[in-house]
């Protein structure tokens, strides 16, 4: 009677301490494309293109940065995190129209700049590039597509910024067992909350859409669709299955949604196909493959079903620097280290870097001065201005030990634009030239484009 007892007592604790085993992947989140965007109704960059998959068999999911909770809101009077509540309901609602039912949301809070160093910090660069490793590791995508990670004139929201900076991120991480392990390990006990046994994916493609008003330097850097096609399931052009979609964001544009209202089909299409919306088709830069393919082919070229092994980006070597320098920092200085560690040289960028400001307010440049002599440098900068327009302070001075990065600044006094504004004005150039003990080391140029609205630098 003792041996029984003894065998029942100690029979949960044996099978508590038993191995759980891992079971394969999850099949009903398994994806074919996983987009990363910021806000609600970002995703209306690509719908047009993820109707036309669908269409044909995709499986998709949207993971957003942020809920969106600084945006406008046409349609009613709520503001901040409740705001943010109406538009996770209405991002819910307009990818329910697509047939997409795997929506996430990276829990980052909504910034309003151009600087995605300010949007990642804002987001927590680290816990929010955790969840999407998380999602990527769920829905095991064979392609990402994102926002382009890049400063150049349009809206430039840093926030989309970020989205293609931990969407790059995920891509080169998701796939190494080293990095979360914790979301890799498996519980060794019942009721254990913190491990995941999930297992590492390596996604095949990613692909970027850009946040820019001129297009010139994407042109055949990836593939194009047209929108004009008809839906299968939808019986609308695709197109039109993405405007339906987009409907679903009152708060945002009920002025324009309501006056779709007004318009017969004809209206709104002549309206759609020549106000910039995805008149031209939808077009993507291609960022990485892993499987292979041409340039302009198609996203799922090359693609086929099942795992592939871990990749590690390829590193570009970092660019020999003379012992005095002086560069642009900032985002500009970020994204040119950042396309190197990720293996992303090719991505066009444009050269001198970029930016919209808003005009009559103050422009802050940016600049690493390098000393790796061994002595103390006393720098000397001094800004070349467009006409109109004026530095803050006249030369600016600052010293750098030896062996020392310092960091400085030049603001400039932007202009107020002429009355009535240009319809397309040009950037301008302002060049800040460096001098180290006297002698010249370099110039750094950016062009500046001046706005009537624009967001802050």
């Amino acid at each position: 009677m003792l041996g029984i007892l003894t065998c029942s007592f100690l029979s949960p604790i044996l099978r508590a301490q038993a191995p759980l085993g891992v079971p394969e992947a999850d099949e009903r989140y398994k994806v074919d494309i996983l987009l990363v965007v910021a806000h609600p109704d970002d995703e209306g960059a690509a719908t047009p293109y993820l109707a036309r998959a669908i269409d044909e068999g995709k499986r998709v999911a949207v993971a957003y940065g942020t809920r969106g909770s600084s945006g406008a809101n046409e349609a009613g009077a709520e503001q901040a995190t409740a705001l943010g509540d109406i538009r996770e309901i209405e991002a819910r609602r307009a990818n329910a129209v697509l047939g997409i039912d795997k929506v996430w949301f990276l829990g980052g809070k909504d910034t309003a700049s151009q600087d995605v160093l300010e949007s990642l910090a804002n987001w927590g660069h680290g816990m929010a590039l955790e969840n999407l490793v998380r999602i990527v590791r769920l829905t095991r995508p064979e392609v990402i597509l994102t926002f382009l990670p890049g400063t150049f004139i349009g809206e430039d929201h840093g926030d989309h910024q970020a989205a293609g900076v931990l969407a790059t991120e995920a891509f080169d991480l998701a796939g190494d067992p080293a990095t979360f392990p914790e979301q890799i390990a498996a519980p060794l006990r019942r009721l254990e909350p913190y491990l995941e046994n999930l297992r590492p994916w390596q996604t095949k493609k990613i692909y970027y859409f850009p946040d820019a008003d001129k297009e010139d330097i994407f042109r055949e850097r990836g593939p194009k669709y047209s929108v004009r096609e008809i839906s299968k399931s939808a019986k609308l052009a695709y197109w039109r299955v993405a405007l339906e979609s987009f409907r679903r964001h009152e708060t945002q544009a009920k002025g324009f949604i309501d006056s779709l209202a007004k318009m017969d089909e004809a209206q709104i299409e002549k309206m759609v196909m020549s106000d910039g919306f995805w008149g031209s088709g939808i077009s993507f830069v291609l960022g990485k493959s892993l499987v292979g393919g041409s340039v302009k082919g198609d996203v799922f070229e090359g693609i086929t079903p099942g795992a592939i092994p871990f990749t590690r980006p390829d590193t570009a070597p970092p660019p020999t620097k003379p012992e005095v320098s002086v560069e642009l920092a900032g985002p500009w200085n970020y994204y040119a280290e950042f396309r190197r560690e990720h293996g992303l040289t090719h991505l066009p960028h444009p050269e001198p870097p970029e930016i919209a400001q808003q005009a009559g307010g103050t422009f802050v440049i940016p600049l690493w001065l390098g000393n790796q002599t061994s002595e103390s440098r006393e720098f000397t900068l001094s800004a070349n201005l467009p006409p109109g327009w004026s530095p803050h302070a006249g030369p600016l001075k600052f010293t750098v030990g030896p062996k020392q990065v310092g960091a400085a600044r030049i603001e400039v006094n932007l202009p107020a634009l002429s009355d009535p504004a240009p319809k397309n004005p040009e950037p301008q150039e302002i060049s800040v030239h460096a001098e180290a003990n006297g002698r010249a080391i370099g110039d750094v140029k950016i062009r500046v484009e001046l706005r009537k609205k624009s967001l802050p630098e």
